[in-house]
């Protein structure tokens, strides 16, 4: 493993962690959060797709921010936060079980993945298809898109 592999890995952690911590469920705090998980999913992208080398560390660490940071995301839509947030549907306060078991799903589905580590780049695109898919699947009912 090189010095970039470890730099990486500790610089997913620290992010992972401090998004956990410094959540306070403003829009910021939401937006921060999507950009971890779009950030790893970034990641394992580049593997799939051959632009970066296949690396079990930084699989690893965006599997870990991607299943650790959903875990988290649904507490930011608190009664309450329904306002301010121009890309958050007001669809998930009416539906918050939906919206959580969605984000459950992909924290487990990240988790099953990283348990079942893929050996190689095409093993990273068939995960990222699944973790993908919950993104997309969340984001076509409960997020606004602006033009």
């Amino acid at each position: 493993m090189n010095w970039k592999t470890v730099a990486a890995a500790v610089a997913f952690a620290g992010i992972a962690l401090g998004s956990v911590m410094a959540a306070d469920g403003t829009h910021d705090a939401r937006i921060g959060m999507m950009k971890q998980i779009g950030g790893a999913a970034g990641a394992l992208s580049a593997i799939a797709k051959g632009t970066k080398p296949y690396d079990a560390e930084a699989v690893k660490t965006a599997l870990t921010t991607i299943a650790t940071t959903a875990k988290a995301f649904p507490d930011q839509f608190k009664p309450g936060t329904e306002t301010g947030d121009e890309e958050a549907s007001p669809k998930i306060w009416e539906n918050m079980d939906d919206f959580k078991a969605r984000a459950a799903k992909l924290s487990t589905d990240a988790e099953t993945v990283l348990a079942q580590l893929p050996a190689d780049a095409a093993g990273v695109g068939a995960a990222l298809n699944t973790v993908g898919g919950n993104c997309g699947g969340c984001h076509q009912v409960y997020r606004i898109k602006k033009d």
